[in-house]
């Protein structure tokens, strides 16, 4: 979540709509392995704690941040119109009820825009924080669920993914998904892969993401509001 502030990056500049990115201010999305739920204030302490390792310092090209600071960035995130950010819980263990959801938090997924020439593109970021989880799957299915949220509620098109080149799993796992390699900067030591969703790669993509539910977060658990599933 956090590349922006090393590039200097700054995504308000593209000028989307509030409502747009915010669409996922009270969605939760429930796939097999991964639930998505928005970004808050109650995540920060357990995102904080993450993020003092320099593991995950150097992977997400991070710097380190008081407890006060990441409140700060969360916040900064919640109201900016600009991004969409998910943090990936363990569904199995959230929807059984045996312990809390920051006791459930794996990692986070991000969306966020910075071409104010071309709205329909966003890159994608994906961290599993929890060691114990990576390799299990769920950071393949919470980043094909981000995508299908992507496509059928944001009208996203094209995505981008900048990854560590010491992240060879991450790397791996996108090129599975068809992304393409675009360059590789040897400044900051990372590789940009690029994904064009036409109508097949869209077609594949709601197939294998047909069964993910969409609930609203502020709702007890069993209220659905149905399937995020769009004609196409």
């Amino acid at each position: 979540m956090r590349r922006e502030r090393r590039t200097g990056r700054a995504g308000h500049e593209c000028g989307l709509s509030l409502g747009k990115m915010l669409l996922n201010a009270e969605v939760e999305l429930r796939g097999r392995l991964a639930a998505l739920v928005p970004y808050r204030a109650e995540h920060v302490p357990r995102y904080h704690q993450w993020m003092r390792s320099e593991e995950l310092q150097k992977l997400t090209a991070s710097e380190p941040l008081t407890l006060e600071q990441e409140y700060q960035m969360q916040r900064s995130w919640w109201e900016d119109a600009d991004k969409c950010t998910f943090i990936v819980l363990d569904k199995l263990r959230w929807v059984s009820g045996s312990c809390t959801e920051e006791d459930c938090m794996v990692g986070d997924v991000n969306l966020f825009l910075t071409d104010p020439e071309d709205r329909t593109m966003a890159e994608i970021e994906i961290m599993i924080a929890e060691p114990s989880y990576r390799g299990m799957g769920f950071g393949k299915e919470a980043t094909m669920m981000m995508m299908y949220y992507g496509v059928t509620k944001l009208g996203i098109k094209k995505f981008q993914a900048k990854i560590n080149l010491e992240n060879t799993i991450s790397i791996a796992m996108f090129q599975n998904f068809h992304f393409k390699e675009v360059s590789i900067s040897d400044v900051f030591q990372e590789a940009t892969f690029c994904l064009t969703v036409d109508s097949c790669r869209r077609k594949w993509l709601i197939e294998q993401m047909n069964h993910v539910e969409e609930k609203r977060y502020s709702q007890p658990p069993e209220e659905a509001i149905g399937k995020i599933h769009q004609p196409h």
